[in-house]
């Protein structure tokens, strides 16, 4: 019993320090992240059209005087910024919550039909109903949205077996491709809204109001709530399916409540500015480069990264056409696919 209990003692000191090792590096990249984050913020609430030093920025952003640069600060660059770091957030969390899910590390938030749901309700709201605001899309591109991902978990667990990732997926690409032709059937009937839907679809954080921001923000925010709660369980999920189910894990609640989460991610983040691509797909393996493959750093670090990735594309297309400007799922698609293309070159992405 006392070499047993020597043993034990001696054990637990020399487990400390590797685990605090671990520890260190991911925590000191997390505040890092954070620090690039908060510069991206300050360089979006700077750039634009009209050049504002910076002294008057900080200063009108404490202090709305009235003028003119107050104005163009507190209605356009901080409803913008606030967005961009919301939707980035929710993009990013998303994507990595979509991959640990399906155990797929090419799986997007799209991948369940959850942006192309968002898409045909908004094309409905503005054909059928004349809605041509963002704060009025809102509404439709939530709804659309949580009804798909209704629709693909019925349908994924229809018959014996229970919504496995695979058949969540194929249900997700069938609706897909029906939404798909719905919109474009709607839209070649009514063209006349083609062009209110076509600024919607690119991804654009240029003219939105705050009330976009106070719409989907509950939506969100209940959506990272939840996402950080299953990160344990995403951990025991990416183990397989029987030695979670040895562990005692209920992997239908996991993959039930993950998928309302991606949809109140998803739905809000599209809700707000439209589909946004490569966001998803490419910050989570960024996360996991940097911190591993745990998801309790992969989240985190999603979160932070994401919103990077998003205001630094919406800066840099208030930059390269100024004083026109470059919406920013333009940009992400231009930014996001090279760096991609390069995670794939340098790196054999494995499965999770």
């Amino acid at each position: 019993m006392s070499t047993a209990v020597q043993l034990v003692d001696t054990d637990e000191p020399r487990r400390a320090p590797r685990a605090a090792s671990r520890v260190a590096p991911r925590a000191a990249g997390l505040v890092l992240a954070a620090a690039v984050l908060a510069l991206v913020v300050l360089l979006s609430l700077w750039v634009g059209s009209k050049g504002i030093p910076v002294s008057v920025t900080w200063s009108v952003l404490w202090h709305h005087d009235g003028s003119a640069e107050a104005v163009i600060v507190h209605d356009l660059r901080v409803p913008r910024t606030l967005l961009g770091l919301s939707v980035g957030a929710a993009l990013g969390i998303a994507g990595a919550l979509m991959q640990a899910l399906t155990r797929n590390p090419l799986a997007d938030p799209g991948l369940l039909g959850v942006n192309q749901g968002a898409s045909a309700a908004v094309a409905t709201a503005i054909v059928f109903f004349g809605i041509t605001s963002p704060g009025g899309y809102a509404w439709f591109a939530l709804g659309g949205a949580a009804t798909v991902s209704v629709l693909v978990y019925v349908l994924g667990s229809q018959g014996r077996s229970t919504a496995t990732p695979e058949r969540l997926v194929l249900a997700g690409a069938a609706l897909t491709a029906v939404l798909i032709s719905y919109t474009s059937g709607v839209l070649l009937l009514f063209p006349r809204s083609f062009d209110a839907f076509r600024f919607w679809n690119v991804g654009s954080v240029a003219g939105r109001k705050l009330d976009v921001f106070t719409q989907i923000a509950p939506f969100i925010a209940v959506g990272l709530l939840l996402a950080f709660a299953l990160a344990r369980s995403l951990n025991v999920l990416a183990l397989g399916e029987e030695t979670g189910k040895a562990l005692g894990a209920n992997l239908g609640r996991t993959r039930l409540l993950g998928a309302v989460a991606v949809t109140l991610l998803c739905g809000g983040a599209t809700a707000a500015i439209g589909p946004i691509t490569f966001i998803g797909l490419t910050v989570p393996h960024v996360a996991r480069m940097i911190g591993g493959a745990d998801q309790r750093w992969v989240l985190p670090y999603s979160a932070l990264l994401a919103p990077v990735l998003l205001l630094g594309s919406d800066v840099l297309g208030r930059v390269v056409v100024a004083p026109a400007e470059l919406e920013v799922g333009i940009v992400t698609a231009l930014v996001g696919a090279p760096v991609f293309i390069a995670l794939c070159r340098r790196r054999k992405l494995g499965s999770l």
